[in-house]
C-alpha cells in the first residue's frame, strides 16, 4: 500500500472563463540508456501511459489543478499519483482544450477543459502508489502511444507537442555542439 494518498474533489480546482484548468504531462525514457541526441525520429524513446477507468484505450497522466499549487507542480503530482513516476519536469508542450463528458459541474457545466502538459523525463518508478489499484502502466513507442490514445487532444499532444519539442530540443543540441567544435579549430 503506498503511504501517498491522491488529492480527490473539486473544492480546490481552478477555472478560467468556464474552462477548468489541467496539469499533465507525457512521461518518457530512453531506450538502453541513450539520451537521443543523434536520433530525433523518436526511435529510442518510450513514452508511459495509463489505462483509462472509464474505458478502452490509454491516457497520459493528468488531472485538475489546484488553488495551492503550480502548473508544474500539479502536473508533477499527476504523475506520481496516476502513474507512479517520478523525475525531471522538461518544457511545456503546450495547451490542449478538450470537453469532458463525465467532469461536468457548477463552475464548468460543459465540461470544457484546457490541459497544460509537459515532457517529463521519468527518472524512477515507484514500486506502489495512489492509484496503483486502479492504473496500470505501460511503456510503449511514439508509434504505439499514438495509435493507444484514448482521447484526440492526447493524440494530438504526443504528435504535435512532445514529438516536435523533443526533436527541436535535439536539433539545438546539435547546433551547439557544432559550433562549439568549430570553434576549436
Amino acid at each position: 500500500m503506498s503511504a501517498l494518498v491522491a488529492r480527490t474533489g473539486r473544492l480546490h480546482q481552478r477555472y478560467n472563463d468556464g474552462c477548468r484548468l489541467v496539469a499533465g504531462c507525457i512521461p518518457y525514457r530512453y531506450i538502453n540508456g541513450e539520451d537521443g541526441s543523434n536520433d530525433d525520429s523518436g526511435c529510442n524513446i518510450e513514452v508511459l501511459m495509463i489505462n483509462s477507468q472509464s474505458g478502452p484505450g490509454l491516457l497520459f497522466p493528468k488531472g485538475g489543478w489546484e488553488n495551492d499549487e503550480t502548473v508544474e507542480e500539479a502536473a508533477v503530482r499527476e504523475a506520481v499519483e496516476e502513474a507512479g513516476v517520478r523525475g525531471d519536469l522538461m518544457d511545456l508542450l503546450g495547451y490542449f482544450k478538450f470537453k469532458s463528458k463525465t467532469h461536468q459541474d457548477k463552475f464548468c457545466p460543459e465540461g470544457l477543459c484546457k490541459a497544460a502538459m509537459f515532457a517529463l523525463l521519468v527518472k524512477e518508478e515507484l514500486q506502489s502508489w495512489p492509484e496503483q489499484s486502479t492504473r496500470n502502466r505501460f511503456w510503449l513507442t511514439l508509434p504505439e502511444a499514438a495509435q493507444s490514445c484514448r482521447h484526440a487532444w492526447m493524440r494530438i499532444a504526443l504528435t504535435d507537442g512532445f514529438r516536435k519539442w523533443h526533436g527541436d530540443k535535439f536539433s539545438e543540441a546539435r547546433k551547439e555542439t557544432v559550433q562549439i567544435g568549430s570553434q576549436a579549430l
